[in-house]
C-alpha cells in the first residue's frame, strides 16, 4: 500500500509540475515559445554539424552517415530527456545548493528526493528536443533497415535511462562541492554537463584508443551518444561488453551518493552563507 501511495504521489506532483509549465506557455506564449525554438535551433545546429560532416566524408571514423544520424537522434532524445525533466534545476543541483535554496525544500511536507525528481518536469515548453529526437530516431531507422523488435526497443529505453543516470549521478557528485564552496561551486553542474555536451555527441569511432579509453572512463562522454549508439546497432566498440554502461552508471551512482549525502550532512550542520537581505536569498 505504502508503494501504490508513494507511486500515486509522484505521478500527482508530475500533473502539478506539467499544470504549472502549462500555465506558463498559455499565460506567456511569446515568451515561451521563444524558448522552445531556442531550444530547438541550437540542439539542431550541433548534431548536424557533425552529420554534415559525416555526408560530406560519407561517414566518420568507419560509421556510415545512417549512423552517424542514428548516434545524434540518440543525443537529441537525451538533450529532449534532460530538458523536460530537468528545468527545475534539479539536475543542475549545484545551482539549488549555492544559492541557499536546499532549505526551502527541508520545509516542504515531502521527502527531498521526490522533490528533486519531480520539480523539474516541463513536457510543454522542454518536449521540443525529445519530439525532434524521436522524428530523427524513425529516419535514421528507416536509413539503416533497422530489424524493430521487442527487446529492442525495451533495450533502447533501458539505455536511454542509462544514459541519464550518468548524466544526474555526475551532476551531483561534482555538485557536492557546492555544499562546502557555494560561491565558487554554483554553476560546477553546468560545467560538468553543458561544457562537454559537444564532446559527447561528436563520434569517437576512428579516433586513438588513448583518445577513447579516457571518454569512457575518466569523463564520460563517449557514454553519452556514441557507445549507446553502436551497443544497439549490434557492434560494441573497443570490445566491451554492452553492459559496461549499466556498469558504469551503477559505479558513478554509488559514489555520487555516497559524497553527496557527505556533502549533505555537512550542508546541514553548517547551512549556507549566500542569504542576502534581497530577492530569493532572503
Amino acid at each position: 500500500m505504502g508503494d501504490r501511495i508513494t507511486l500515486k504521489r509522484i505521478f500527482r506532483l508530475f500533473a502539478i509540475s506539467a499544470k504549472l509549465d502549462l500555465v506558463w506557455l498559455l499565460r506567456d506564449t511569446k515568451y515561451a515559445l521563444t524558448g522552445i525554438s531556442a531550444d530547438i535551433i541550437s540542439n539542431l545546429s550541433t548534431v548536424s554539424g557533425v552529420f554534415l560532416i559525416a555526408v560530406r566524408f560519407d561517414g566518420i571514423g568507419g560509421m556510415s552517415t545512417g549512423e552517424v544520424l542514428f548516434m545524434m537522434a540518440y543525443s537529441t532524445l537525451i538533450t529532449g530527456i534532460f530538458i523536460m525533466f530537468g528545468s527545475g534545476n534539479n539536475i543542475h543541483i549545484s545551482r539549488i545548493i549555492g544559492r541557499g535554496q536546499l532549505e526551502h525544500l527541508f520545509i516542504q511536507p515531502l521527502p527531498l528526493h521526490i522533490q528533486l525528481f519531480t520539480c523539474g518536469f516541463s513536457p510543454f515548453t522542454g518536449g521540443s528536443n525529445f519530439v525532434a529526437g524521436l522524428i530523427l530516431m524513425i529516419i535514421a531507422a528507416a536509413r539503416l533497415d533497422l530489424q524493430i523488435s521487442f527487446l529492442w526497443i525495451l533495450s533502447f529505453i533501458a539505455y536511454l535511462l542509462i544514459t541519464m543516470i550518468i548524466i544526474v549521478a555526475r551532476s551531483y557528485l561534482v555538485s557536492s562541492m557546492a555544499f562546502y564552496s557555494p560561491v565558487a561551486a554554483e554553476e560546477i553542474s553546468s560545467t560538468a554537463i553543458e561544457g562537454t555536451w559537444f564532446l559527447s555527441t561528436f563520434p569517437l569511432s576512428g579516433m586513438p584508443k588513448f583518445i577513447q579509453l579516457p571518454l569512457l572512463t575518466i569523463l564520460p562522454e563517449g557514454l553519452m551518444a556514441w557507445f549507446p549508439s553502436l551497443c544497439l546497432l549490434g557492434r560494441p566498440p573497443l570490445g566491451l561488453t554492452g553492459y559496461y554502461p549499466m556498469i558504469f552508471a551503477l559505479l558513478i551512482s554509488l559514489e555520487a551518493g555516497y559524497i553527496f549525502r557527505k556533502g549533505l550532512n555537512y550542508y546541514v550542520k553548517r547551512g549556507s552563507n549566500r542569504y542576502v537581505p534581497y530577492g530569493f536569498r532572503r
